[in-house]
């Protein structure tokens, strides 16, 4: 019996081993666990510490080249200030920043109106832009068919008008605008214009200064109806000039 319990009194001091063996293990993994995931955190952060160091290697370069720069700014600004002397204030400029902050509304509200004028404009200038292009190429087909010369000559042809004509010309051309119209009008009735090539033929085909022609063969022409009633129509001129109104020269 004495030996069965020294027996079991091993085996119970065995399995107390074994567990506290178990227990050790399981803690050993746990901190092996505990261990990787530290190892993976830190992994994790390598890369974020990698990239906060080229930041600040980044603003300590940026910092070393704004430095110049700012004590160069602040040597031009104390001698402008200086300058200025005491037209300055930090008063003034206070309220400049008061004045700033309080139009903060007007301010937004021009921003929005320029934002709105310069989206109008560029919609006038895709709607304006093809009228341009159509005016220039009209411009040019004028130019290439003479219009702009013409209109020079034209121009010309008024100064000469304007520098050779009083005032009372012009005031008694006015007066007389309807009479002259109407004249002109009366003087390219298809009637009168066919009398007057009619004229011209003749004068060109006349041959009285030739010698050729006698007396009896004027006397001859006398009796052709044609002549009679060119006769005719030169004395109702005659009686028509006689008729007109008389100028303060005669």
């Amino acid at each position: 019996m004495l030996a069965d319990t020294q027996i079991l009194e091993k085996i119970d001091l065995l399995q107390a081993e074994i567990h506290a063996q178990r227990r050790e293990l399981e803690a050993l993994t746990e901190q092996n666990r505990l261990l990787t995931d530290i190892l993976q955190g830190v992994d994790k952060l390598v890369p974020y510490l990698e990239e906060q160091r080229r930041r600040q290697e980044e603003w300590d370069e940026l910092k070393r080249d704004l430095i110049p720069i700012g004590n160069q700014f602040i040597k031009l600004s104390i001698a402008e200030l200086a300058e200025i002397g005491n037209e300055f204030e930090l008063n003034d400029l206070l309220y400049l920043l008061k004045r700033l902050l309080r139009d903060i509304p007007l301010l937004l509200s021009l921003l929005d109106r320029l934002e709105a004028a310069a989206e109008l404009l560029d919609e006038l200038q895709r709607l304006v832009k093809p009228g341009f292009n159509q005016t220039v190429n009209l411009l040019d087909e004028l130019e290439r068919a003479g219009y702009f010369k013409f209109a020079k000559q034209s121009l010309n042809i008024l100064h000469r008008i304007v520098t050779e004509f009083t005032e009372e010309d012009v005031k008694a051309l006015g007066e007389n605008i309807v009479t002259i119209l109407t004249t002109v009008k009366n003087l390219t009735q298809p009637e009168m214009m066919a009398l007057t090539n009619q004229a011209i033929a003749a004068i060109r085909n006349d041959t009285a200064g030739d010698g050729k022609t006698s007396y009896l063969a004027l006397l001859k022409d006398l009796s052709d109806p044609r002549v009679k009633r060119g006769f005719a129509k030169l004395i109702n001129l005659i009686k028509a000039l006689s008729d007109s109104p008389q100028t303060s020269s005669q």
